[in-house]
């Protein structure tokens, strides 16, 4: 199985650095595509998915179960916000 690992090759310099901010943001920029707010990258059409944007928020309402005391005020405030904000904006869409 780590062999299948040692096969790929990328510039790993190219991407950020991961880490608990930048999953965050990760996941709540694909909600965003799947609420329709913005763009799809690689098409740069809009595609809304309201299904798939429920899906995404639960897994960061998951995360938010999960965690509780195991994330510095940074973390917590960052998850928190864009919670609350992916929340507001699905009960938009789905009027």
């Amino acid at each position: 199985m780590a062999a299948d690992y040692a096969d790929l090759s990328c510039d790993c310099s190219e991407l950020p650095q991961l880490d608990f901010g930048t999953f965050v943001l990760s996941m709540s920029s694909s909600a965003l595509v799947h609420l329709g707010e913005v763009p799809e990258p690689e098409t740069g059409e809009f595609m809304p998915n309201i299904l798939a944007a429920k899906q995404t928020i639960d897994i960061l309402c998951m995360l938010e179960r999960k965690t509780i005391g195991n994330l510095d005020a940074h973390e917590e405030r960052l998850l928190r916000d864009m919670l609350f904000e992916l929340r507001m904006k699905y009960i938009q869409k789905a009027r």
